[in-house]
C-alpha cells in the first residue's frame, strides 16, 4: 500500500506544534507501517530549509519534491480543484494531511485529515484580517466534509468539529499528538548546561515564565496584570516575569502595555528560543503560568510539568483535559485569579510540592497514552 503525506509545513524548517506533530505523524508511519510505501509531498520553487535528516535509516520513507511557486499550485487547487496530489505522487491508497491547507485528492484516495483546533471559529478577533482571509479561502469545513478520517488532538477539539461543523461522530478519531515527556525532564538544574542557558538569554535567578507566541490569543496583557498585582502586594524585587517565544500578530501592543507598566524593568522578552534551550527554561522557573484563551492541545503547560515547574493554566478549551487536576485553573478573563493562583502555590511549601508531584504525573500518563491510529486499508 502507497501512503501519502503532505509535508508542506516543514518546509520552513520550524518547530511549532504543527512541524512537532507532522515529525512525529511521519515517525509513527514508518513504524508501524513498515511493508507500506510512505510518501512525502513537498513542494517549492525556492530552495526548502528542512533537509529531512532525520529520516535517514528509514528505508519506507520517501521524499517527493515538485518545484512550482506554491501561489499557483494553492490557486490551481482552490480554483480548478486540479492537480490532484495523490496522482503527483504516482497514486496513493491513502493521503494524510497534518493540518489545513490549500490540498486536492481524488476520490478513489481515503484522506486523513487532523485538526489541532477551531480558534478562529471561536475566536476570529484574536487572529489577524489575513489569516482571517486565508482561512475563508482554505475553507476548513470543506475540508473536514470531504476527509474520510478526521484526526482530532483532544476530545475538546473533536466536541467543536460536532458543534461547529455537525461532522458526524462515526469520522472523528481523538488522537493525542506525540509527546516526547523523558526530553523535558527537571532533573537538569544544576547542571552547567543550565547555567549557560540562563546566561545565553540573560534570565534572571528568580522568575515566573510564559513561552509560547507573543499574540493576543495567549492573553499576555492578563499575565501582566497579575505580575502587577503580585509585585504591589509582595514587593519581592528579585522575582521577575520572563515572557519567552517568537513574535506574532499584534506583538508591539504587548510590548508597549510592558512599556507603560510601573514594573517594566522586571519583565524580560526573551524573544525565541531554541527548541534544544526549552527543558533549561522551564526548569529554571519558578512557576509557569499560561493563561490562553484557547488551545487545541496545549503542549507548554504538559513540557512544564514535565519539568517539575507548577502550572498555572487556563480552564477553557482543551487545558483543563490535558492539565486535569495536576495545574491551577483559573478563569483568563480576571486577571485576579491568576494573581491568586500564584499566591496558593507560593505562600504553601507543600501545595507548591504537591502540584510539582502531580504535574510530573500527569506528563508521564498523556505521554503513556495510545497514539495508535487505526488505519483503514
Amino acid at each position: 500500500m502507497k501512503i501519502g503525506v503532505d509535508a508542506r509545513c516543514l518546509q520552513e524548517g520550524k518547530n511549532t506544534g504543527v512541524e512537532e506533530y507532522t515529525r512525529g505523524l511521519i515517525k509513527y508511519l514508518a513504524d508501524h507501517c513498515k511493508d507500506d510505501q510512505i510518501i512525502l509531498f513537498t513542494n517549492s520553487f525556492k530552495p526548502i530549509k528542512e533537509n529531512f535528516r532525520w529520516l535517514e535509516g528509514i528505508g519506507n520513507v520517501e521524499v517527493k519534491r515538485f518545484k512550482l511557486p506554491n501561489k499557483i499550485l494553492n490557486f490551481c487547487f482552490w480554483f480548478l480543484a486540479w492537480p490532484k496530489a495523490d496522482k503527483m505522487l504516482g497514486g496513493t491508497d491513502i493521503f494524510f494531511v497534518p493540518n489545513f491547507c490549500f490540498i486536492r485528492l481524488s476520490n478513489q484516495c481515503k484522506k486523513y485529515l487532523t485538526v489541532h483546533d477551531l480558534s478562529f471559529e471561536r475566536l476570529p478577533e484574536t487572529f489577524s484580517f489575513k489569516r482571517r482571509l486565508w482561512h475563508f479561502f482554505v475553507n476548513p469545513r470543506r475540508l473536514c466534509r470531504d476527509s474520510d478520517v478526521i484526526l482530532a488532538v483532544s476530545r475538546s477539539t473533536a466536541a467543536d468539529l460536532k458543534d461547529l461543523y455537525k461532522i458526524n461522530p462515526s469520522r472523528i478519531r481523538v488522537v493525542y499528538p506525540f509527546f516526547k515527556e523523558k526530553i523535558f525532564s527537571g532533573e537538569i538544574r544544576n547542571r552547567e548546561e543550565m547555567k549557560a542557558v540562563k546566561r545565553k538569554y540573560a534570565l534572571p535567578k528568580s522568575y515566573f515564565l510564559f513561552l509560547g507566541t507573543i499574540e493576543p490569543r495567549k492573553n499576555i496583557s492578563a499575565l501582566i496584570e497579575a505580575f502587577e498585582h503580585w509585585k504591589d502586594r509582595y514587593k519581592q524585587n528579585d522575582v521577575k516575569l520572563v515572557i519567552a517565544g517568537q513574535r506574532g500578530w499584534l506583538w508591539k501592543d504587548i510590548l508597549e502595555r510592558v512599556r507603560n507598566s510601573k514594573y517594566r524593568r522586571e519583565i524580560i522578552f526573551t524573544d525565541f528560543i531554541e527548541e534544544n534551550d526549552k527543558p533549561y527554561i522551564y526548569a529554571g522557573a519558578l512557576l509557569f503560568i499560561y493563561p490562553s484563551l484557547f488551545e487545541g492541545f496545549g503542549f507548554p503547560p504538559l513540557e512544564a510539568m514535565a519539568c517539575k515547574v507548577p502550572v498555572i493554566t487556563s480552564h477553557c478549551s482543551s487545558l483543563p483535559e490535558i492539565a486535569g487536576d495536576a495545574a491551577v485553573l483559573i478563569n483568563p478573563y480576571r486577571s485576579y485569579e491568576i494573581f491568586l493562583g500564584m499566591e496558593l502555590l507560593l505562600k504553601d511549601k507543600k501545595v507548591y510540592e504537591k502540584y510539582k508531584k502531580r504535574g510530573t504525573e500527569r506528563a508521564k500518563q498523556i505521554s503513556k497514552k495510545s497514539r495508535k491510529i487505526e488505519i483503514n486499508k
